[in-house]
């Protein structure tokens, strides 16, 4: 029943419908953000961090990893990733200078 117009739309319902929609919307937001910040927390440092990227062709990258304190050199396309090579850190990343 409600409120109806010659066209027979309910206008309360569909009123409430989009409110629950945005309701569970937002509820599900807010979720997915205290998820995050939960993950984080728990975690501590990053294991893995991406130092560096080159961009070598329109699909192609090759990008500067620290893993730990090893550092790993990585070709990346759209179909794969491959190790290009590996070798331990002697500076963390912090200390080590910026070269232009």
């Amino acid at each position: 029943m409600g409120t109806q117009l010659a066209t027979g739309v309910d206008w309360w319902r569909v009123g409430a419908s989009m409110v629950l929609v945005f309701g569970l919307l937002g509820a599900m937001l807010w979720t997915l953000k205290r998820m995050k910040t939960l993950q984080i927390r728990h975690k501590g440092e990053p294991k893995l961090q991406v130092l560096e990227t080159l961009t070598v062709g329109p699909r192609q990258k090759i990008a500067l990893l620290q893993v730990g304190q090893r550092q790993v050199l990585v070709g990346m396309s759209p179909s794969q990733f491959t190790a290009l090579g590996s070798w331990e850190d002697s500076a963390p990343a912090q200390e080590r200078p910026r070269e232009s």
